[in-house]
């Protein structure tokens, strides 16, 4: 991993912020449409806690009833922060460590911003020397890949050893070949129509 990165340059300065004494019935459906996987707990400007998925379902496993409950009743306490001047590689291990997948990124005690273990990864899998060369120079040719999320294009090595395959969008066989047609991916059975 690049020593040159820091958390600051690639952390997530977005984030939802909500008091302890916010309903909990409010605030989940907050999360869910901002699509938020946490909230940071503010008391002023000041972090005081988070609340995360994981802290919303420990707490409907104990509890039956979520009315006049508050945020305070199901966050955590204990937030593990890091510095935005901290190389990428001293909060990837500060993650691991502590077994968390999300850092809240401070000044003292000011929340920034939010690293989550989706912005390491894909940090660390955009090294910089790779994208430095030509595709051609790097012997890299361009595919089509099918998944549940839909269709991506994406760099393959001929000597990778996979197969893309996926699922026709108009028959729905598995096909190793899938090709681009009119906006959808189709199989050399439905190519041929």
């Amino acid at each position: 991993m690049n020593e040159d990165v820091t958390v600051q340059d690639v952390m997530n300065r977005e984030y939802v912020g909500v008091s302890e004494s916010d309903e909990l019935l409010e605030t989940m459906q907050m999360m869910v449409s901002e699509d938020a996987e946490s909230v940071m707990v503010l008391r002023g400007d000041e972090l005081v806690g988070v609340m995360s998925e994981r802290d919303v379902l420990a707490y409907l496993a104990d509890e039956e009833d979520v009315r006049g409950a508050t945020v305070a009743d199901a966050m955590t306490e204990s937030v593990p922060r890091v510095d935005p001047e901290t190389s990428l590689a001293a909060a990837a291990s500060e993650m691991s460590a502590q077994s968390t997948k999300r850092l809240a990124v401070t000044n003292g005690h000011r929340p920034l911003g939010l690293l989550t273990e989706h912005d390491v990864i894909t940090t660390a899998s955009m090294g910089p020397a790779l994208e430095e060369r030509p595709d051609a120079e790097r012997g890299l040719d361009m595919t089509v890949q099918a998944g549940a999320g839909g269709a991506a294009r994406t760099d393959s090595t001929p000597e990778s050893g996979y197969e893309d395959q996926g699922i026709c969008e108009v028959c729905g066989s598995l096909a190793r070949d899938l090709s681009a047609f009119n906006g959808q991916l189709l199989c050399a059975d439905c190519r041929d129509m």
